[in-house]
């Protein structure tokens, strides 16, 4: 077996799986089907591509940061452009309105996520592909931009459970001082996929997931490990002021 490691981290995130109209969700860490598009746009595939190959890899999540859920209120219409009215058309398209939409996000999360598999190949090219992408790489929207690099450099690894190698990466990630103990987490929480698991995601893409929108539940498990002692502290950071 084999995993590859990326990095999500950023300003802003969204990863719905129950959105509907103007309602727009966002679950507290990455999706399936978010991470697939994801590497998708890094492969530059189209909708209309069968991506099995990449929803059957393992899917696991470290978060290093919860974030925090925000709501943006967006309308769009209700007003006039150059004379003519504006807005979204209703059933008939006769009368236009003023659209509105509540869109949940994610403020300053940041995850590790790993995808195992058997195809020692297949990663390695998703790896390569995330270090030039074909198209650029947003988190969940495409207005929401990577605040690091979601390419790590050693981000193909072997020989390890997939819950082990998440476990075992230094917190907090390349590029952030450590914090002062009394705002470092105790625990950090996995959100690891299992047949066995309690808990039930419907964002496992099949077929052409993106053209057709198909997507069927899966099953995963959420555990939280020790920082420091199950989770190693980077030891080549300067700690910063506790001011």
């Amino acid at each position: 077996m084999s995993t590859l490691l990326l990095r999500l981290a950023g300003a802003m995130q969204s990863w719905g799986t129950q959105s509907r109209f103007t309602e727009r969700d966002s679950g507290r860490e990455p999706s399936k089907s978010g991470v697939v598009g994801l590497l998708c746009a890094a492969e530059g595939r189209s909708r209309g591509e069968v991506v099995d190959d990449l929803a059957q890899l393992r899917l696991g999540v470290r978060v290093d940061a919860e974030g925090t859920v925000q709501l943006d209120y967006q309308t769009a219409g209700g007003g006039t452009f150059r004379g003519a009215q504006y807005g979204v058309a209703t059933v008939g398209g006769k009368a236009r309105r003023t659209a509105l939409s509540h869109r949940y996000y994610l403020a300053d999360a940041d995850f590790l996520v790993g995808l195992e598999g058997q195809d020692d190949g297949l990663l390695r090219r998703l790896h390569a592909a995330l270090r030039e992408p074909h198209w650029q790489l947003c988190l969940g929207r495409k207005a929401f931009v990577p605040g690091a690099p979601v390419w790590l450099p050693d981000g193909v690894k072997t020989g390890m459970p997939l819950l082990d190698v998440l476990r075992l990466e230094p917190w907090p990630r390349d590029g952030l001082p450590l914090p002062p103990a009394w705002r470092r987490p105790p625990q950090l929480r996995f959100v690891v996929e299992d047949r066995e698991g309690a808990e039930v995601c419907r964002d496992q893409p099949y077929g052409a997931a993106f053209l057709d929108r198909t997507f069927a539940p899966r099953y995963v498990r959420t555990v939280f490990k020790d920082l420091g002692a199950e989770i190693p502290i980077r030891e080549d950071v300067l700690c910063t002021s506790p001011v």
